[in-house]
Order: C-alpha cells, then sequence, then structure tokens
C-alpha cells in the first residue's frame, strides 16, 4: 500500500514502518558483485568481495575516533540466534590498527551482554584492592608495550582489557533495558515473545548511541542452512520466511526510528537499512526464491537524508536494475558524506596502496540529501 503524506509503496509485513515513510528514503536500485553470501555480506560491509577488509564501522571510528572513554566505539549487537555468514570477520578491523574492530555484545535475554562483566562475589576483595590491581595491571602492560613497540594486535589487547575494567562500572547501567519505561518497551515490542528479541537490540543500541557509542550495528538473522531457516533466506517458501522474519523485525525498527525522533536524536543519527542482495522474481521450487544481485532495496534515515523520497529503478520483474544502478560504494561513500569525510581521503596506507573503504569507486548520491 502507500502510505504516508509521501505516498511511498511498502509492503504490508510492515505495517510499523509504513508509518514512518515519510522520514525514510528507498533505494531502489542496489546491485552486488555476488550472489554467494560470504562474498556479498563481505562487499556490504567492507566494499570487497575478499575477507581481510576493514568494516565500514571501523573506517568510520578510525576516522571519527571515540566520545565514551568507558565504552567500546564500534558495538555490534548479533542476532541472538546466532552469528551470521563469516561471523566476527564481517565487522573486523581488516589492516586497519586492531583497536577499530567491532565489539560484539550477547543480545540473547538469558546471557549477560558482556562475558565476565561482573566479577564473582568475594569477601576478600574490596574496591580499593581492586584499584591496586588495575594500576599494577596497568603498570606491567605499559612495560611490556614499551619492548614491543608498533605492535597494534598488543595494543588493542591492552586497550580491550583496560577497557573491560571501565565497563565493569559504566556496561550494567547501560544495558539494562529494564531503566526504559514500560511505554518504550512495549513500543519496541518486549513485551510481545515475537518481537522481544530484535526490540532488546533496537533499544540496546538507542541506548548505546545515546552514551556516545559511534557506531553500532543491528544483525537480523543467523547463519543456518535446516529449514526453517533462521533468517531471511527463503529458498524454500518465502512466504513463511519473510512473515516470519518480517514479523521479528518490523515493530522493533519502526520503534527505533520513532524513539530516536521524539528523543531528537534521528537528525543527527545516520540510520541504514539493507541486505547483501535481494530475491529473483521467479519461483524456486514451487514457494521460494533464490538469490538475486543484480537489483535490492536498502533504505537510509536521519542524518541528512531527504525523507519520504525513493531513488533508482528496476524493470517491471525486479530482477535487474534500470535506472541509477547504485553499489555499495555508492552508499558508503554517502554514509562517509554525512559523516563529514571526503570518502576519497579516508585512507590508510597498506601494501604500498592507500587502501580506502570505496576502493576506486564510489559516487556521493546528492539527490536523497537534505
Amino acid at each position: 500500500k502507500q502510505q504516508g503524506q509521501c505516498g511511498r509503496w511498502i509492503s504490508s509485513l510492515f505495517p510499523h514502518l509504513g508509518t514512518c515513510v515519510d522520514d525514510m528514503c528507498f533505494i531502489h536500485s542496489m546491485v552486488s558483485k555476488s550472489n554467494v553470501h560470504g562474498p556479498a555480506l563481505f562487499m556490504m560491509n567492507s566494499g570487497f568481495v575478499l575477507p581481510g577488509f576493514p568494516s565500514m564501522g571501523s573506517w568510520v571510528t578510525y576516522g571519527l575516533g571515540t566520545e565514551n572513554k568507558n565504552l567500546p566505539a564500534f558495538v555490534v549487537l548479533p542476532d541472538p540466534r546466532g552469528f551470521p555468514m563469516n561471523g566476527p570477520a564481517n565487522w573486523g578491523a581488516g589492516f586497519l590498527p586492531a583497536t577499530y574492530q567491532g565489539t560484539a555484545l550477547a543480545t540473547r535475554a538469558s546471557m549477560p551482554p558482556i562475558h565476565n562483566l561482573f566479577p564473582q562475589a568475594d569477601k576478600r576483595i574490596s574496591a580499593e584492592s581492586e584499584r591496586d590491581t588495575l594500576r599494577f595491571l596497568q603498570t606491567l602492560n605499559a612495560e611490556h608495550a614499551q619492548q614491543r613497540p608498533g605492535d597494534s594486535e598488543l595494543e588493542a589487547r591492552i586497550n580491550s582489557y583496560e577497557l573491560a575494567a571501565r565497563l565493569q562500572l559504566s556496561a550494567p547501567e547501560v544495558v539494562d533495558i529494564t531503566k526504559e519505561s514500560k511505554a518504550v518497551q512495549r513500543l519496541y515490542g518486549i513485551d510481545d515473545p515475537a518481537t522481544a528479541s530484535t526490540g532488546r537490540q533496537c533499544l540496546l543500541a538507542r541506548r548505546l548511541l545515546e552514551r556516545g557509542v559511534r557506531f553500532v550495528q543491528i544483525w537480523s538473522g543467523a547463519l543456518n542452512t535446516a529449514f526453517p531457516r533462521q533468517n531471511w533466506d527463503g529458498h524454500e517458501d518465502i512466504v513463511v520466511n519473510h512473515g516470519r522474519e518480517a514479523k521479528r523485525f518490523d515493530r522493533p525498527v519502526a520503534a527505533l526510528l520513532k524513539d530516536l525522533k521524539a528523543k531528537g536524536m534521528l537528525d543527527e543519527t545516520l540510520v541504514i537499512c539493507t541486505s547483501e542482495f535481494g530475491r529473483m522474481c521467479c519461483s524456486q521450487g514451487g514457494k521460494g526464491r533464490d538469490h538475486n544481485h543484480f537489483a535490492f532495496s536498502s533504505w537510509m534515515a536521519g542524518g541528512g537524508i531527504k525523507g519520504g523520497t525513493a531513488y533508482g529503478e528496476s524493470d517491471e520483474f525486479a530482477y535487474k536494475t534500470v535506472k541509477n544502478p547504485v553499489y555499495c560504494y555508492d552508499l558508503h561513500a554517502t554514509a562517509l558524506h554525512l559523516l563529514g569525510f571526503d570518502h576519497t581521503k579516508l585512507t590508510y596506507r597498506h601494501n604500498g596502496i592507500d587502501r580506502r573503504l570505496t576502493d576506486v569507486h564510489g559516487h556521493v548520491i546528492h539527490e536523497i540529501l537534505s
């Protein structure tokens, strides 16, 4: 149906997101270079179909740094059902210093978001002894690092240990979504088993953004080849598959947009929603749909995006893009532009090459900017 004042078309699978279309820009001409999950996920996350390149979140935190020394600058919230294809390589730092890799938090309700976050109760341990221990460890770490200059992995490991100590003070408050009002929890669907897990991811994302985390990545779907798949890969029955996944996804993601807007954060928060490719316009095995990297849709909102608009077109069968093709390079270039970067100048020297997120490609899509 057509939704909002802009009259944008949106699937009936997304009734809650349909109420947000005036803040969203749809890109209907996305194209990938691969129709295989692994390479296509690498391409969307890092700009390359091969592993070993820095993820977008790593590039952003390398360029912008952090606003909160007690929290990671780049946080990943995997689907509680498991990691996606490629696992943590999707949010790795590649050849950038290791400190810029994403920090994954557990999002299952039954698990603490960070393993070993809370120290075991022990009457022999006091706050003063903990501080003394931390100072002693910092002295040892500094001496160890001085003997191994230029080792970014060692530096990242030391930083992560010291950050872990600070997280014991800051993280419990951040990840405790019970501090939110009942109305906010209902908005995100925490009260519904079908939406509770994605709702926790989205609400936690907003709480992290509020506290200065630069880049938050939310994953929908886990690596799973058995039927029914725990992801959007609808090879067997796309109606059942997308119906289930859309219900998990729709209400919490719409809540995130509405909550950011209500708090005055949407204008300064860029939201990107994308997959690695789309689905074929013809059936597979009767009820399923195979991969299609020739045409798919993504959307963006907030952070300088012109809401209620659309860009690009596919053919009448949604098989191939026919107008204004957009690759991940263009999406990345546009995002970096909105974050204050010239994507051609955000570089890192590696093996004699000035590498960048957009490689030798990428154009800012000025038509979708407000």
